[in-house]
C-alpha cells in the first residue's frame, strides 16, 4: 500500500519553480501527436490490443456545443444555440460508434463511459437517452454497481429533475461545473450561476442514487480574492461533493480566443495566487478530503484514493482515474483515445470530422505510436504523478534496463531538485517529498525527452 506524504507548502519554492509544463494527461502529451499517423495505424493498434487479450474498455463522449462562452474555457467546444446542429452532429456521432464498435467485438466490457464537453446536457432528454441506446447496441454496456459512466454537467444546462432521467440512462456520476460562486467573478468570466441552482442539483443528484459526485473550481480568476474564495469553499464544503478539481485558470488568449474578453489587470497576482492555492489545500484538507495530486482533491473512502493507495492510480485526459487496464476508445470530434501504446486523436474540425465519417473512414487526424523510450519514459512520469515514487529496481525489471544508466543524465538533474528538497533519491527509490508535491510536475519533467523551449509557451504553469 503506497501511502503519500501529506502535502507541504512552501511558497518562496513555489516561486522558484513556477514554470510552464505538461499536465502529462498522456506522454507523450499531445503537442507531440503526428498528423502522418491515420486510421491504418489506428486499426494495427485495435488488432494488437486484440491479440494481447481482449480488456474491457473504457469510452469517452464528446459533445462539443454550448449555449454562451465561458470567457476562461480552454476546452474544444462549438457556441451555438441550434438544436439542428446538435442533430446533424449525433448523426454522424452514431455512425462512428458503429465504425468503433465493429472493430472491438461483443467480448469487451464497457466498465468507465463519460461524456465531456462542451456541454453534454446541450443535448435534450431524448437526444441523450437515443444516443446511450445506440451506444448499448454496439458495445457491451453494464449495469454493475461498479460501473463508473459520468457525465459533466452545466448546472444552467438542466432542471432539477434531470439527474433521475440521467440515471435511468444508466449514468451513475456527475461532474459540475462551478468555478466560483462569487456573483462578481462570475460576470467577469461570463457564468452567472445562482448558488442555489448548484446545490438543488446536487441533493437531486443524491436522490437519484447518484454514486459519486464532483465539483471544479478554478483559482485565478478574475476579481477572486482570498476572502471571497473563501466563501466558495466554505459552500463547497458544506455541500460535501465526493470529489473536487480546484484548477488554475491559465491565461493565455493567445491560443484561447474568448480569453481575451478578460481584462488582464482585474487577474490577481502571482502572490494572491499563492494565497489562494495555500487557502485551498489548508480548507479541503482541514475537511477532511486527500490531496491526490495536480488538482484533485477527494474524501478518504473514494475509489481515487483507494486506487492511489494501492498503486493503481493513473492520468489520462480526464485527470485522475482508475481502471488503467481499460483501453479507451475515444468518440467524437477533437476526442482522444489509448489503445494500447498508441494514443490517436479525431479531427479538429467539425466539417472534417463529418466529411471522414460521411466517407465511411474513422475521422482520425492524428496521433502517435510509442516507441520503447516513449513507453519506459511514460512509465516512469505515471509513476511520479500518481504515485509520488519511482522504484528504479521495478522499472528496471520491467524493461530489461539499468535505470542508473538509462537514466544517468535525468539523475544528475534531479540532484539539484533534491537539493531544493523537492524529491529524496534513496538507494532503490525515487520519492517526491511533501514540498514536492505541488510541483510534481516539474519533478516529471526531469524525465520528459520531448520539452519545448519555455518561449514556445503551449503549456500553462506549475501553479
Amino acid at each position: 500500500m503506497n501511502i503519500l506524504p501529506a502535502v507541504s507548502f512552501d511558497a518562496d519554492l513555489i516561486r522558484r519553480y513556477d514554470r510552464p509544463g505538461p499536465r502529462y494527461t498522456s506522454y507523450p502529451t499531445a503537442v507531440q501527436f503526428r498528423p502522418d499517423f491515420g486510421a491504418d495505424d489506428y486499426l494495427a493498434a485495435v488488432e494488437a490490443s486484440r491479440e494481447a487479450g481482449a480488456q474491457p474498455l473504457s469510452l469517452y463522449v464528446h459533445i462539443p456545443f454550448c449555449t454562451s462562452p465561458c470567457f476562461y474555457c480552454a476546452c474544444s467546444r462549438i457556441i451555438t444555440r441550434s438544436r439542428e446542429k446538435a442533430e446533424r452532429y449525433l448523426e454522424r456521432l452514431k455512425r462512428e460508434i458503429e465504425m468503433q464498435g465493429a472493430l472491438f467485438g461483443g467480448g469487451r466490457t464497457v466498465e468507465q463511459l463519460h461524456f465531456g464537453g462542451g456541454t453534454p446536457t446541450f443535448l435534450d432528454a431524448d437526444q441523450l437517452g437515443g444516443l446511450m441506446e445506440h451506444l448499448a447496441r454496439h458495445f457491451p454496456l453494464t449495469n454493475a454497481p461498479d460501473r463508473e459512466y459520468s457525465i459533466e454537467i452545466d448546472p444552467r444546462s438542466v432542471e432539477t429533475d434531470a439527474p433521475a432521467r440521467l440515471a435511468a440512462m444508466g449514468f451513475n456520476r456527475m461532474s459540475l461545473g462551478v468555478q466560483d460562486f462569487d456573483p462578481e467573478v462570475q460576470r467577469a468570466v461570463n457564468r452567472v450561476q445562482p448558488v442555489t441552482q448548484t446545490l438543488r442539483l446536487i441533493e437531486s443528484a443524491r436522490s437519484a442514487g447518484f454514486g459519486s459526485i464532483s465539483l471544479d473550481l478554478i483559482y485565478g480568476l478574475p476579481l477572486q480574492t482570498p476572502e471571497r474564495f473563501a466563501r466558495t469553499l466554505d459552500t463547497v464544503i458544506a455541500a460535501c461533493p465526493d470529489r473536487l478539481s480546484v484548477y488554475a485558470y491559465a491565461h493565455m488568449p493567445h491560443l484561447f480566443k474568448p480569453q481575451k474578453r478578460i481584462r488582464a489587470e482585474d487577474l490577481p497576482g502571482p502572490e494572491t495566487r499563492l494565497a489562494l492555492l495555500a487557502l485551498t489545500i489548508e480548507k479541503l484538507t482541514s475537511a477532511g478530503y486527500v490531496y491526490i495530486g495536480m488538482d484533485h482533491f477527494a474524501l478518504p473512502q473514494d475509489e481515487l484514493v483507494r486506487a492511489q493507495r494501492e498503486g493503481t492510480l493513473q492520468r489520462n485526459f480526464q485527470g485522475y482515474s482508475t481502471r488503467a487496464y481499460c483501453d479507451l476508445v475515444g468518440l467524437g470530434v477533437t476526442s482522444i483515445g489509448r489503445i494500447g501504446d498508441v494514443y490517436a486523436q479525431n479531427c479538429k474540425k467539425l466539417e472534417d470530422y463529418y466529411a471522414a465519417v460521411d466517407a465511411g473512414r474513422l475521422p482520425i487526424q492524428r496521433g502517435i505510436a510509442l516507441d520503447f523510450d516513449d513507453r519506459v519514459r511514460r512509465a516512469v512520469i505515471q509513476e511520479l504523478m500518481c504515485h509520488a515514487v519511482v522504484d528504479r529496481d521495478a522499472i528496471g525489471t520491467r524493461f530489461g534496463i539499468d535505470f542508473d544508466d538509462y537514466f544517468r543524465t535525468e539523475l544528475e538533474r534531479l540532484r539539484s531538485l533534491e537539493s531544493d528538497g523537492l524529491v529524496e533519491i534513496g538507494e532503490r527509490q525515487i520519492a517526491i517529498t511533501a514540498a514536492g508535491r505541488l510541483l510534481m510536475r516539474n519533478v516529471a519533467m526531469v524525465f520528459d525527452a520531448y520539452l519545448p523551449p519555455p518561449t514556445a509557451q503551449v503549456h500553462s504553469r506549475a501553479i
